[in-house]
């Protein structure tokens, strides 16, 4: 694989750990869920989203997947923060 394909790919990577963050919010609810747990998940795969982002940019220039890889996994990070601050607000 090149250069080229090997960035798309990470794009379409990118935009797959967004999908797979809905999956497990759909998966994981309930009164007796670990929170934490979810938190940490949420917050790796969305960060592991925007590395792939960025190295999309570099690899093949492709700037629609870099934009959408990197706005959605952000909206994902920027809810897992309220969803942080909610349980620290929550607990005594």
């Amino acid at each position: 694989m090149d250069k080229i394909q090997v960035g798309t790919t990470l794009g379409y990577l990118s935009i797959v750990m967004v999908l797979i963050n809905i999956l497990i919010f759909f998966i994981m609810r309930g009164p007796n869920v670990d929170l934490k747990l979810v938190v940490k998940i949420y917050s790796i795969l969305s960060i592991l989203g925007i590395l792939f982002s960025i190295a999309t940019f570099i690899m093949s220039k492709k700037r629609i997947l870099f934009i959408l890889g990197l706005v959605t996994n952000g909206t994902v990070l920027i809810l897992v923060y309220f969803l942080l601050l909610a349980i620290g607000i929550s607990e005594p």
